[in-house]
This record gives structure tokens, sequence and C-alpha cells, in this order.
């Protein structure tokens, strides 16, 4: 046993790791995670059970000993400098990159408390033209702000709405597009869409911290990183309203302010019933983030729920964006609008015949049939994406510019595996294979059409023509993509309720999982095969070659295991030394 873990063994208290000292032999590298992170989360287990039942006094005492435990606060610095994807983005200090001794240092620094620094504001660019301000906390910030979130998320997944979505573990927008489906499948809706203007940037501070109604240390934090004020360039302003966008906490706090949505309608429009007959159902909300539709079948309830939500936003500070907020029908046209748009899928019904309609839970046609496809502004924003990297490419070489787009094309058609997309794979794949085809002919001006044709695109046996470097590299195609029906997160379920083997089994079928790691998944029956834990929500996933390639290791499948980034990260150090030291000898 290493003499970091002796050392560290002895701050074991009530099945948490208590600060209380450790030797300078002590390494970063040497703790033992595994145990950690087990202690952790059987803790927000319990915080999440407690929550459940309304025991607030053992939520708040519960919370306050994770907020103090060395082994959450280990995981909290490893999360943002070691697993985050903005790991090396630094905040106004210029920390982006810390050492393993300095991480050490940084654990022991993270307490509530602790004076918050401003945000350094970047400006990202949408779609539509405009830019979106994000605020970049400095790596302390951020270590603190997952080491609070750790606290509070396991309580408010106990407490938020079924049909809550975004910025929540184990639930994401494929839940969504499911459950609006479910709702809409045997009978037209009328609908209000709606987005709520700049989100993060207006919720109100008093009502937020009102409505978190946490203890007096972790409320007083948590106005810290609200009123810490960003930095744009070299100017100091302040924040009187909004989250930070680019905060780890700030997802979390934009749910809670946006909590009680659902409550709000069903309490406003309670269902009625004549005798055994439901004369009017509740209307169904379904938020993801700051976007949500309510359904109904009468549009005068669909008018007054957006009244009721309008007077609702304003007591958190926020409003309907007019722009984006209008009323609409599943299957005729309301105000020109048939239809709507939702995540990025377009979800419409159509008039079809007998054979072709829907069917009632009895097996009688409905006669419409409800479709779900990508929105027409995606598929030409990913036209345009792949157009550019083709444009970027002019004189690449072939294998150098499939690398580009594979990952692309598979992205994007894993997004949209779960709906009956076919016809819209097959438009872009011929898209693609325009752009393609300008390409290669720009390449060979001087050779004939029908040779570079024979040049760029080849075929194997039944297998129509593929754009193939001459190593046998291929291109993706759209259609390649295989759809599958998504299964909806189950009621209430959280990865916080204890039961790892749904979120496991459940992980491994995402859509938007490439098929490789789905397969090691369930190879490995949902666990790293380095610390032998669960795979949870959130975690970064990465594939790793049992022996390396550069040792004579093949690219398959009894060659690859799925890692944990953490874990990929000792393996390759370990690796590498193992290397070095053959070297040397």
């Amino acid at each position: 046993m290493p003499k970091a873990e002796q050392s560290f063994r002895m701050g074991w208290d009530n099945d948490i790791p208590i600060f209380q000292g450790f030797s300078n032999s002590l390494e970063w590298r040497e703790l033992p995670w595994k145990q950690m992170e087990k202690k952790v989360h059987k803790l927000q287990t319990r915080i999440y059970q407690a929550s459940s039942r309304g025991d607030q006094r053992t939520v708040r005492k519960l919370q306050k000993t994770l907020l103090r435990s060395w082994s959450a606060k280990c995981l909290a610095v490893r999360r943002v400098t070691q697993d985050n994807t903005g790991k090396k983005t630094a905040g106004v200090d210029g920390v982006k990159a810390l050492s393993p001794e300095a991480r050490l240092d940084l654990v022991e620094q993270l307490r509530l408390g602790t004076k918050a620094k401003p945000t350094r504001r970047v400006w990202i660019p949408k779609s539509n033209g405009e830019e979106r301000p994000l605020g970049i906390p400095t790596i302390h910030d951020r270590a603190l702000q997952a080491l609070a979130k750790a606290a509070l998320e396991p309580e408010w997944e106990a407490r938020f709405e079924t049909n809550s979505y975004g910025f929540r573990p184990g639930r994401g927008c494929h839940d969504a597009i499911e459950a609006i489906f479910n709702h809409i499948r045997f009978k037209p809706k009328f609908v209000l869409d709606a987005d709520i203007s700049k989100c993060f940037d207006k919720i109100n501070h008093k009502a937020l911290l009102e409505k978190i109604n946490s203890f007096p240390s972790l409320r007083r934090q948590i106005s810290q990183w609200l009123k810490a004020g960003y930095m744009d360039g070299k100017e100091l302003f302040p924040t009187e309203e909004g989250t930070p966008q680019g905060g780890t906490i700030s997802p979390l706090l934009a749910n809670i302010a946006l909590h009680g949505l659902e409550e709000l309608i069903t309490k406003r429009f309670p269902q009625k019933w004549k005798g055994k007959e439901i004369i009017r159902r509740i209307p169904a909300v379904i938020r993801y983030a700051d976007d949500f539709v309510v359904l109904h079948d009468d549009i005068e309830i669909i008018k007054e729920c957006k009244e009721a939500i309008s007077e609702w936003l304003k007591l958190m500070g926020l409003e309907l964006k007019p722009s984006k907020t209008r009323l609409s029908h599943t299957f005729t046209k309301v105000e020109e609008n048939v239809g709507f748009n939702f995540l990025g899928f377009s979800i419409r019904q159509y008039e079809t015949g007998q054979y072709r309609s829907a069917k009632n839970p009895k097996g009688k046609p409905l006669g419409f049939t409800t479709q779900i496809q990508p929105a027409k502004e995606k598929q030409k924003a990913h036209q345009k994406r792949i157009g550019e990297i083709i444009r970027d490419h002019t004189s690449g070489s072939q294998t150098e510019l499939i690398n580009k787009l594979n990952p692309i094309i598979r992205g994007w058609s894993n997004y949209y595996s779960t709906i009956y997309a076919s016809k819209t794979f097959s438009k872009m794949d011929f898209l693609v294979w325009q752009k393609l085809r300008s390409w290669a002919l720009r390449a060979c001006p001087q050779t004939k059409k029908h040779k570079v044709m024979q040049k760029y695109w080849k075929g194997k046996g039944n297998e129509h023509w593929r754009f193939t470097a001459r190593n046998g590299m291929a291109l993706a195609k759209h259609i390649d993509t295989k759809t599958k029906i998504h299964e909806k997160v189950k009621g209430q379920k959280s990865p916080y309720d204890g039961d790892h083997l749904y979120w496991a089994t459940r992980m491994g079928k995402h859509p938007q999982i490439s098929s490789r790691l789905a397969i090691l998944l369930k190879k490995q029956q949902g666990k790293c095969e380095h610390c032998h834990l669960y795979f949870q929500d959130g975690d970064l996933i990465e594939i790793d070659h049992i022996q390396p390639t550069n040792q004579g290791g093949k690219n398959e499948y009894n060659n690859l295991q799925a890692l944990h980034r953490h874990c990929h990260d000792t393996k390759t150090r370990h690796d590498q030394l193992v290397q070095m030291t053959n070297a040397g000898s």
C-alpha cells in the first residue's frame, strides 16, 4: 500500500474523509480515487434520499459534511483541472494549467467564505449572427463552484419537475423530444412555443437566493459569485442581475430559478372530470433549460398559460422573448403557423390514409401521422459547415479531408438517429457528394471527369461508390447511421438514486455515443476498466488501446477498452514509463 494512501486513511470519519493533514510523501496520482468517489457518491445519494422525503434538516447536515470533505474537494479539483473540456481556459488571473502539486495546494484552499474574483468576459458567436456573453471564472472559483454543485445538485434533483430536461444529469434533449411525441402521438395539440429572453443575464439575485434557501455560508458564497462582476478587456463591470454563463454552477442555478413552471400550470389548470370522463386534461409543459413548449387541445387554455407564465417569470426578473414565442398547432394552421421547431427538430403532423395513419391504443386509425425531422435551418447549417471544411482543404490530401469530415457527419447523424430521418440523410449525402465532386475536379483540372471519379470514388462488393483514399480510408455517409427508438428516462429517475446498473445500461444506449463505445460499454457492463467504477452522466469517456499502437497493438475490440479521461491519462503515463524502462534496459 502506498504511503500516501496510508496517511490519507488516517482522516476517515463517518464515511467521509475529513482533512487532517498529510505527509510530504503524498502525491496527487497516488490518491485512492476509487474509494473517494464511492464515499462522495454515497453521501450524495443520502442527500438525494433525504430531500425526496422532505427532511431538510438532514439535507443541510449532509451538505455541510460534503463541503468539508477532503475527498469531495479533490474530486472537484480533478474535474475542473483534468476532466473538463475547458480546463485550459484562463480566468482573470491568467492561470490555465496546474501541476499535481498545485492541485493539492488548491484542495487546501477550497472553503466557503472565499471572496470571488470577477469573471473574464468572452463573446461566442451564435447561429443568428448575435453574440453570447461567456464569463470564465478563475480555476479556484471553478473548483469551489464544482464543490458547491456536488452538494446542491442531489437536493434539487429530488425536487425538480419530471419534464425538466436541460442541464440535468441523465436527462437530455432526446428525452424532451420523446416526451413531446408521447403527448401528441394520439391527438393533435395547440402549442405555445416559447423562449425566455436573456435568461442567464436577467435572473433576479434576491429572488434566486430566496428560492435556493440554503444555509447562510453557502448562500453568501453563491451571492459572491453572482455579484463578482466581469472583466471585459481591462474594464470591470458590476453584475446586479443574472448568472454568468461559463461558470460550473450557473446551469444549476438557472434550473433552480425556472423550477416550478410545471407546478404553476398544473395548479392553475387542474384536470376536470364529468362522471368517469375527463373533460379537461392538464396542459403538458416540457422544458429544456430556457426553452419550453406547452401543449393542450384548447387554444384558449394555451393563451391563458402564456399570460400565467409571463406573470410568474416577472417574479424572477424574466420575460418571454416575443420574437421566439408563438402559438401554433401540430396539425392545422394557427396564426399562419403549423408545427414547431424544438432543439433542432421539426415537429409536425400530416394527414394520411388509413394504411399510413397513426393508430390509437385500440388500433383505430387516427387519420394523421406525426413526423419529427431535422429542422431545415439545422440542415443548412450542417451543409454550410461541411462546405467550409471542403473549401479550406482545397490543397490538402484526400485523407486529411476525410479525417475532418467523418466526425462531423457521424456526430450530426447520431444526434438525429432517434427519428425517421432516412430521406434527410440521403439528401445530405447527395449534397456532400456534389461538393466533393467539385473539390475533386478542381484538384485534377487536366484529367477527364470519369478518370477523376475513378480516382477518388471506389466501391467494394455490393457497396455503392464511396469517397475513398488510397490507404483505404473511406468517408462516412449519413445513411450509414441506423435509426433507433430512444427510450425516455423513467419518471423521476436520477443518477443519485443508487440504481447504478440502470444508468450504466442507459449510457450505452445513448444516441450520441458511437457504436464502438457502445459495444465496449456493454462488454465492460458500464464500468471503467481502470478504476472499475460505473460510468456516470457527465463523465468524459475515452477509448484506449490496451497495448499501444506504437508497440504493435491493433485497432481491434480485444485490444480496446473504455476509460475515464483521468484514468486514461494515468494509464498512458504508465505505458510511457514502461516503454522508457524497456528502452533503458
